[in-house]
């Protein structure tokens, strides 16, 4: 046993600081960013904020969405073989294919990454951290050497070497951040998502890879920060669901519409897709209802509003350029609450 004495930070936890910048207009600063990756040939270009590949977010309705906007969705993993036939010819460039590690798993989808024209590959379990998925990335890459392969979760600099080295193109951090996820207070086990991209990026840029912050954005704020930290791409749950695009039904209570958002280690998930909890195990994500949003456009136009104006906050004339002008400054309070603590 010992304990880390440095101090790890989350995205309340720190402010960015303004800088002189000569931008004149939000409209000036660039939030595309064109990517070649590691492992493959391919590049892509577009706004490297990604919908989650949980199954209310992670749609292919939303997924239409963000390609309009050059954004990208992971998928969630339970879609049939048809629902891919119908879709992956229009989002080849815009969504990926999400898997577990288990045999079913793979084998479900490996006709589709064999005969669609699918460029990205999402390998996504809870804990990134055991051989069998190291060993189980190396396989994929080997198997399919032209696809883009996203893999995770992880939080530290070395398990992202790993990775890469692996054969993984990004890595996803993140533990127990997540708006729905339980793992924190249910295992004890997790990083400080701000500490965790930070040095995550740090290891992965050092090998010729990339990160994706996977978790803990409250408010586009919070998306600027894991950009200034080092992210490469941003993932985001919470931020989109209840909208339109999302699955599950809208739902009134006393006069309100919601929608039901649930993480995918729930009960309720587990109960939907796995027959329920496993003896062995439990469950590590909740079930809430958010309010109904309407169509996610707005939504995402606020994102990328916010994201603007934080760059010319901190002089930097394009995303990718975040990193370098970014200053943290350690606070106490985000924002003055008075009226609320609720963003929007």
């Amino acid at each position: 046993m010992r304990i880390e004495q440095d101090i790890k930070l989350d995205y309340k936890d720190v402010l960015l600081r303004p800088k002189r910048s000569v931008l004149g207009s939000r409209r000036e600063a660039c939030l595309k960013r064109e990517f070649h990756f590691r492992h493959t040939d391919t590049t892509w270009m577009g706004h490297p904020i990604v919908a989650s590949n949980m199954d209310h977010v992670g749609t292919m309705e939303m997924a239409h969405l963000l390609k309009e906007h050059v954004m990208l969705t992971c998928l969630h993993k339970h879609y049939t073989h048809e629902k891919y036939q119908n879709n992956m010819g229009k989002l080849k460039d815009s969504a990926a294919v999400s898997m577990g590690i288990t045999d079913r798993e793979y084998e479900h989808v490996k006709p589709v990454l064999r005969h669609l024209d699918v460029k990205f590959i999402c390998i996504d379990v809870a804990n990134g951290y055991s051989e069998r998925f190291s060993k189980f990335v190396r396989v994929a890459r080997k198997d399919f050497p032209d696809k883009v392969i996203i893999a995770g979760n992880v939080v530290t600099g070395e398990m992202t070497e790993e990775l890469i080295l692996n054969g993984a193109d990004i890595v996803k951090v993140g533990i127990g951040s997540g708006s729905v996820c339980t793992t924190r207070l249910q295992t004890g086990v997790g990083y400080p998502q701000l500490s965790a991209v930070i040095e995550c990026a740090d290891a992965a840029h050092g090998v010729g890879g990339h990160i994706m912050a996977d978790g803990g954005c409250t408010c586009p704020g919070d998306v600027a920060k894991a950009f200034g930290a080092g992210a490469d791409f941003v993932m985001l749950g919470g931020m989109l669901a209840g909208h339109d695009e999302c699955s599950g039904e809208v739902v009134e209570e006393d006069g309100q519409r919601f929608k039901q958002f649930y993480g995918m280690s729930s009960d309720t998930a587990m109960n939907k897709y796995s027959g329920g909890v496993a003896d062995y195990r439990s469950s590590e994500g909740k079930t809430v209802n958010v309010p109904y949003k309407g169509p996610a456009r707005q939504t995402i136009y606020n994102i990328l509003g916010g994201l603007r104006s934080a760059c010319t906050y901190i002089g930097a004339s394009a995303i990718r350029h975040m990193p370098k002008c970014a200053t943290f400054v350690r606070v106490t309070q985000q924002s003055n609450e008075v009226f609320g603590k609720n963003y929007g």
